[in-house]
């Protein structure tokens, strides 16, 4: 499977005023040798309100740094992962109209290769209560759609669940198993 992902997400949530800033992210489906995922759940209280949300591990690219070595140093941080990056999923282009911004967020497909010690912000231990989630599969598709109670969740189902689908799509299609129960 060559084809990558390319979507488009409005925020349908707030209504959009203007947007001041473009952010590169990336972000990765990442599995371990069992077929389990690996996502970050945060319980947070902030301008987008009141959520327990789950979401791809990752985040934003800092200046002169290139994708994959984002992701590497992304997945230590937040995981306390060493990690493998199978493949490209593709680019989901999405939108924060609450704090004007446009996500421009480059999936991959990367295989654990072990887990220590995460480097969290600040921010994530003491605002967002950062933990580490394992599931399946199936698992993962019901949590976004429990998750999807509140208005970032509903942003995050809208763009993590087709890269979550693709990422099975690649999987199956080169011997990847991935947990399904």
């Amino acid at each position: 499977m060559t084809d990558e992902l390319k979507l488009e997400i409005k925020d349908t949530e707030w209504p959009f005023e203007y947007t001041d800033h473009d952010r590169q992210v990336v972000r990765a489906m990442v599995f371990d040798d069992e077929g389990y995922l690996y996502f970050v759940a945060a319980d947070r209280d902030d301008e987008f309100g009141r959520s327990v949300l789950i979401e791809t591990s990752g985040g934003g690219v800092e200046e002169g740094e290139d994708l994959e070595r984002a992701l590497i140093r992304e997945l230590r941080e937040e995981l306390g992962a060493e990690t493998e990056i199978v493949c490209r999923i593709g680019t989901v282009s999405d939108y924060y109209n609450l704090i004007h911004r446009h996500n421009i967020t480059h999936y991959y497909l990367c295989r654990a290769l072990s887990f220590g010690e995460r480097k969290l912000t600040e921010q994530e231990i003491t605002d967002f209560h950062l933990t580490t989630l394992k599931v399946t599969y199936s698992e993962a598709v019901r949590e976004y759609e429990k998750r999807s109670d509140s208005k970032l969740g509903r942003l995050l189902a809208a763009r993590e669940v087709p890269v979550l689908i693709r990422a099975k799509k690649i999987a199956d299609s080169t011997g990847i198993r991935l947990m399904t129960e």
